[in-house]
């Protein structure tokens, strides 16, 4: 069915199902990057450093990257959107269980067990925007769908410092996990009235198996390219930022509510970009959006190494949202379209690599942060995330056409 034919009938219109992924995406985001801002109480609770606690923050990597390496031709066979509905509601049992962990290595394990449900959720909704949206209206489109993720971080990371404060951390994945519960009911029911949802294969998708689908995102040039930036933007990007939190509490004494309202800061700067994309998107370009960002990050990332006020970290944070968003959307629209026989594995793969990326950052952060501080992860990050989006723009030239 073409998308004209889906757009002229409201039953099988993708708004409704695009916006009711986005509230699953708000779940799911509104977990990921919640140990943010609780990694210093997480840390007092169990009786250790803020690196040694930041092994929550790498286990759930861990599993939501490697995770993806599979996700994707089990999602192009079975069904994207009934995919993330199953994950959804497994994620909502692991979510409650994390509230429940008596050591520092019993949590860690719980939320590697909750990367590996909820590494399903944003990839395959991604990939089933890509199926249902024409390639020239998709960068909009997906950064509507992206508003859910944006608020679901900003809400896990100001709203989980709050909570983290008034209630402790624990009751804050208890509320977690009955966003998780709306999140499922919502994508059930549309699976019941949307027959679109059910649609388990496009007619462009290949039917060759796993191996194949693997074979036919790795092949393309544009697609390795995509991949590799995502990688070395998940290690700069959040490899500095999962101790921006940290780098507050020592340096300011801010209590974990100012912490989490400034982290979330970044939640705002994506907002904005949502609010402004099509300006963005249609005065920049793709170049000029990746290329922008890439600065952007940098600057707001030299101002958080050496600003002499808490005051200015809000407005740091919120750049580094603005700026990341600029680039990763960038990088997610040709995502979604680098390998179109293979949607929901070529989405996966570029997730999954952003999470590796994740993990590689984090982790050696986490081997100086006790011992340096974070200000040289601030200015190395500021350093290069200039480079990769600069090589990136460049390599737009070389992509496939629409």
């Amino acid at each position: 069915m073409t998308s004209t034919a889906q757009a002229a009938s409201p039953a099988r219109s993708p708004t409704r199902s695009i916006a009711l992924l986005a509230v699953a995406g708000f779940a799911a985001q509104a977990q990921v990057r919640v140990t943010d801002s609780l990694l210093p109480q997480i840390a007092t609770d169990f009786h250790t450093t803020i690196g040694a606690a930041a092994m929550v923050v790498t286990a759930y990597a861990v599993a939501h990257g490697t995770i993806q390496l599979i996700i994707g031709p089990v999602a192009d066979r079975f069904g994207k959107y009934r995919t993330v509905a199953t994950m959804c509601a497994i994620g909502m049992v692991l979510v409650a269980l994390c509230g429940t962990a008596v050591t520092l290595h019993e949590l860690a394990l719980v939320r590697l067990t909750t990367g590996a449900a909820a590494g399903w959720i944003i990839p395959i909704s991604m990939a089933y925007v890509g199926d249902v949206t024409p390639y020239q209206l998709r960068q909009p489109i997906l950064a509507r769908y992206l508003t859910g993720q944006i608020l679901g971080q900003l809400s896990g990371q100001a709203v989980g410092g709050i909570l983290g404060d008034l209630v402790g951390w624990r009751n804050v994945f208890f509320v977690l996990a009955g966003v998780f519960a709306l999140a499922t009911v919502g994508l059930v029911f549309e699976l019941i009235t949307n027959p679109l949802t059910r649609a388990r294969r496009q007619p462009h998708e290949t039917t060759r198996g796993f191996v194949a689908d693997y074979a036919a995102v790795l092949r393309s040039h544009f697609a390795r390219v995509v991949i590799i930036a995502a990688f070395i933007e998940g290690a700069l990007v959040w490899g500095a930022f999962a101790y921006i939190g940290a780098h507050l509490h020592a340096r300011f004494g801010l209590s974990f509510t100012l912490i989490g309202l400034t982290v979330g800061c970044f939640g705002l700067g994506g907002l904005m970009f949502a609010a402004l994309v099509k300006l963005l998107v249609y005065g920049l370009g793709q170049f000029g959006l990746a290329v922008a960002g890439g600065f952007l990050i940098a600057a707001a990332y030299v101002g958080l190494a050496v600003t002499p006020v808490w005051w200015l970290a809000p407005l740091a944070t919120m750049a580094i949202g603005l700026g990341f968003y600029m680039l990763h959307n960038t990088l997610q629209t040709n995502a979604t379209q680098m390998t179109p026989e293979a949607r929901g594995t070529a989405v996966a793969v570029f997730s999954s690599a952003i999470f590796v990326g994740q993990t590689a950052g984090v982790g050696v952060g986490s081997l100086s942060i006790d011992r340096t501080g974070a200000v040289p992860l601030f200015l190395g990050a500021a350093a290069a995330i200039p480079v990769l989006a600069i090589w990136f723009a460049r390599q737009l030239r070389h992509r496939p056409v629409a």
